[in-house]
């Protein structure tokens, strides 16, 4: 399936990694079940997906908050992360996005925006053989208001030296859609890979 990209002279693209470049959510979601199944905490499907883009530390306290849990945050984090890695080998890519990194690449600058670690977002463009086609990465640890504040996708911007207006965000969940439109940013919504999700064109 093509993406149909919007009009515009764009200077720099900029990806949302996890469900965007990898289709890694399923992975994900597996981490996530098995990380928070040792505190007796559950994660519903449906939820998972409409928080997309959500930082991890913030995903652990908001499930803290709905089930009156005192999970320890960072803990947490670090064992989900460590399951993820040990998933990562299944990582397989998002052939209408990588279409575009492929022809662009080395034409215009790139850098992927994530609500995702470091370490997270590096393993999978790794697993992937993408890592070396992006400028800059900028993860949860390069800003403090995640996605829908623009925060994330203005520092992209400014590394890459080109005004918002001239980028083009990639990106499957509305969490990103708005943080993007915030921005000043045009975007493409990259269908996510859930049943019953429907494609939306380009705006």
């Amino acid at each position: 399936m093509k993406l149909e990209l919007p009009a515009g002279d764009f200077r720099a693209y900029l990806f949302d990694c996890d469900g965007t470049v990898a289709d890694s959510m399923p992975l994900h979601y597996q981490a996530w079940k098995e990380a928070l199944a040792e505190w007796n905490c559950t994660f519903d499907e449906a939820l998972f997906y409409s928080w997309g883009g959500k930082p991890v530390s913030k995903i652990i306290a908001d499930l803290n908050e709905m089930h009156d849990l005192s999970m320890p945050v960072e803990a947490v984090a670090t064992r989900k992360e460590a399951l993820y890695h040990q998933h990562l080998p299944q990582l397989q890519g998002i052939p209408s996005v990588i279409e575009h990194i492929e022809k662009q690449h080395g034409r215009i600058p790139f850098a992927v925006v994530s609500g995702g670690r470091r370490s997270s977002v590096a393993g999978a463009l790794t697993v992937l053989n993408l890592l070396d086609k992006f400028q800059t990465l900028v993860c949860a640890e390069d800003y403090t208001h995640g996605k829908p504040a623009p925060d994330c996708f203005l520092i992209a911007a400014e590394r890459l030296g080109v005004p918002p207006v001239q980028c083009l965000v990639f990106e499957d969940t509305q969490l990103g859609i708005d943080a993007a439109v915030a921005a000043g940013m045009s975007y493409v919504r990259v269908p996510q890979y859930i049943p019953g999700t429907e494609p939306e064109p380009a705006a």
